[in-house]
């Protein structure tokens, strides 16, 4: 399955709610939520009563739309959170939140998941030391993520590290702007995770 490529304003209004897809953007009065709160499309206006699962469904779809993870991508990281101990839907939130995107995000070196997604794929980051150029890897603790010394002048990191320098860093990192690196301290809890997301529902929807 292709990544999704539409006009990401549209899947906050299918959900119903502000997803954070655009940055900044969705913070002012230009968010697609502020200026027109229904779903798109010819029956959008249409309130319509869902089922179970339904719930279930959409609860997916607007988790897969947070992190930006494909249907394969969401189900494989479901069956790695099923196969460890703990509750499934915590392990899975953690292991979501453990991707090197989202990990660039909440460090405030992009402005979004989807720019931070853009920043990892164009290698402006290294791990440990070493280049890494994929959005789903998954970092753990100990690990140190840091803007490249050879891409720490580039322009969009130093918008975003300007404007995203009062942003709070969940407990489970820790970081260092002189240097514009970031340690993973531990991994994510589920009090870490501030999305609003009703995990259960994701289990209960794999489990039928």
């Amino acid at each position: 399955m292709s990544r999704y490529k539409d006009e990401q304003c549209r899947i906050c209004r299918r959900e119903g709610q502000k997803l954070f897809l655009k940055g900044a953007r969705c913070y002012t009065d230009k968010c697609a939520i502020s200026r027109r709160n229904y779903a798109p499309g010819e029956h959008g206006q249409k309130k319509a009563k869902l089922s179970e699962y339904g719930i279930q469904l959409r609860e997916k779809q607007k988790t897969k739309a947070f992190y930006g993870v494909r249907e394969n991508q969401f189900r494989k990281y479901f069956e790695m959170a099923e196969k460890t101990k703990g509750i499934t839907g915590e392990r899975l939130l953690q292991i979501l939140e453990s991707r090197l995107d989202n990990v660039v995000y909440r460090l405030g070196y992009g402005s979004s998941r989807p720019q931070a997604r853009q920043l990892v794929n164009h290698g402006l980051f290294e791990i440990n030391g070493k280049k890494v150029s994929i959005p789903s890897y998954l970092v753990k603790p100990g690990d140190v993520i840091k803007v490249r010394e050879n891409k720490q002048d580039a322009k969009i990191i130093k918008i975003n590290a300007e404007a995203n320098a009062s942003r709070p860093v969940p407990a489970w990192l820790e970081k260092n702007e002189k240097d514009l690196s970031g340690k993973v301290i531990r991994l994510a809890s589920r009090e870490d995770v501030d999305i609003p997301v009703e995990e259960h529902l994701i289990v209960e929807l794999y489990s039928k």
